[in-house]
């Protein structure tokens, strides 16, 4: 596997500069590694692709542990190639995606493949609530939620089909977790990183009290979980076994990050609650950040932000710009078949489809419920296409596709603003689908509101580096380091000619379009 690096080679030898902030952002796609200043410049950057998935049953993802860990060193050493010294690494701080699951033995050891998010593995329910939560639970109605999360729980899974391989169990980690291990040999994580199907009080960001419903909902005990910290404190330091692979120096602190998702949000400066962040990622997501806990879909939790204390306040859409790595796959042999000749990511040349076609797709509405959709279907979630002709290409298919995504992302904005009374007026966008000029237009006609994005698209990354900077003391706090090493944004201005059109798309055809079809999935479910 070779090393993907961007950004120019760099000489970081200044002795007068203060040290780097060397951060980890282990994604779903890629593991990259990057070395930031304590302006917030990215001086190089190393990444690897994480390709290596295995899917031994329809609907199963998962992926070798120790891979996990030689991609990460991998990503390390591909940095020191491109110029930056080791000896000039002050801090390192790990973001991770999230939910994927990690079974260590007494040892430390792996017992079996990671489970990834993106699984759809699903568990019997356990039967063990106590009669008091039963009945509360009923009359709250919100039963089907607490079984969603014991059908969703991987322990529970493993629980009833792998049950030697649970009770071997000393230590259930989330990926961060996991690598936070190989760096410090210390079983602590991120507070900021706790997000998945686990004993977990999002309003307290520590693990649930002993009398908390969950552990009687999930098979995991107290003693397999790490200890937390709050993002910014320093877990460890780098071990001689992690310098040897890494080529770090021994010593160098390892602080307290946070999943990917706030390290987004804080990488674009969305901390005013009337600023969004919009991640145009393999997940979509719509955040805001808020000092005061609430859930914008009731009984589904705000998860830890990226300050200690603060919450995110996020709608996703489950599967997001993954669907156009789908639309590349099933109908854009002739786009693959061209980047490779070119060298290009396939991806960029699918702006000419949206070229080819005007707003509306024709008529074509897609919602993007390729998975369910927490607050906009049930479990019997599925995605649809509703409204060919004979005129309809593949141009107009995806399309419909950004819009769609595009419009579940405002169904996502107006469901913040109801619970939070807090008007939304402007949107920051990150990930991969942020890059493309045509599809930021789209998302800024259909929000109606600006949308600025960064040259650099490296979000998470920066917001890992952030929270490092205010660790080494170079900022006061951590929100003080995201406004000074903030760069500059490009604004895309909504078109006043186009916004009308998607406004009546988005009330007439889209947002009336899943209550109707509700019935039919139930009986597909």
């Amino acid at each position: 596997m070779s090393n993907g690096a961007g950004g120019a080679v760099v000489n970081t030898s200044d002795s007068n500069s203060p040290p780097l902030i060397l951060a980890i952002d282990f994604g779903t796609q890629s593991c990259r590694a990057l070395a930031y200043n304590a302006q917030g410049a990215c001086l190089a950057k190393s990444q690897v692709p994480v390709s290596q998935y295995q899917h031994p049953e329809p609907g199963w993802t998962e992926h070798d542990v120790e891979s996990f860990w030689n991609l990460l060193t991998e990503s390390c050493r591909g940095l020191w190639s491109r110029g930056v010294s080791p000896q000039d690494i002050g801090a390192v701080v790990v973001t991770t995606q999230r939910a994927s699951v990690i079974n260590l033995d007494e040892h430390g050891r792996p017992l079996r493949p990671a489970i990834i998010w993106t699984d759809q593995r699903r568990a019997p329910l356990r039967g063990r609530l106590p009669w008091l939560w039963r009945i509360l639970f009923g009359l709250l109605r919100i039963r089907p939620i607490v079984e969603n999360l014991e059908a969703e729980a991987e322990a529970n899974w493993l629980e009833r089909h792998q049950p030697e391989l649970l009770a071997k169990t000393a230590h259930f980690l989330l990926l961060s977790g996991y690598l936070n291990y190989r760096l410090t040999g210390e079983f602590k994580d991120s507070a900021g990183s706790q997000v998945g199907y686990i004993p977990f009080d999002f309003k307290r960001q520590d693990w649930c009290a002993d009398s908390d419903w969950k552990w009687h909902s999930m098979a995991i005990k107290r003693y397999m979980l790490p200890e937390l910290l709050a993002v910014g404190e320093t877990l460890g330091a780098i071990t001689s076994d992690a310098a040897r692979d890494t080529g770090l120096p021994v010593g160098i602190p390892v602080i307290a990050g946070a999943a990917d998702k706030a390290c987004e949000v804080l990488g674009v400066g969305a901390l005013d609650a009337g600023v969004a962040s919009v991640s145009c990622g393999t997940t979509a997501t719509i955040n805001t950040t808020r000092s005061k806990y609430v859930e914008v879909v009731p009984f589904m939790p705000a998860y830890p932000a990226a300050i200690p204390g603060h919450f995110n306040t996020e709608i996703q859409v489950f599967r997001g710009f993954w669907m156009v790595s789908w639309f590349l796959e099933q109908f854009g042999e002739g786009e693959r078949r061209q980047a490779e000749a070119q060298n290009a990511a396939p991806e960029t040349l699918l702006e000419a489809l949206l070229e080819q076609t005007e707003p509306g797709a024709g008529g074509l509405v897609l919602q993007p419920f390729w998975n369910p959709v927490l607050g906009e279907t049930g479990p019997e979630g599925r995605g649809s296409i509703v409204g060919f002709k004979d005129f309809h290409t593949r141009a107009h298919v995806y399309r419909a596709l950004i819009e769609g995504l595009a419009f579940a992302l405002r169904s996502g904005k107006e469901r913040i603003e109801r619970r939070t009374k807090t008007p939304i007026h402007c949107i920051r966008a990150s990930g991969g689908g942020a890059q493309s000029d045509a599809v930021v237009q789209i998302l800024a006609d259909v929000m109606n509101l600006p949308i600025e994005r960064f040259e650099d698209c490296e979000a998470s990354g920066r917001g890992a580096a952030m929270i490092g900077a205010a660790a080494l003391g170079y900022y006061p706090s951590i929100g003080a380091a995201a406004e000074a090493m903030l760069t500059a944004t490009a604004r895309v201005d909504p078109d006043a000619t186009q916004t009308a059109g998607y406004d009546a798309i988005y009330r007439n055809n889209y947002s009336p379009l899943y209550g109707r079809l509700k019935s039919l999935f139930m009986r597909q479910a």
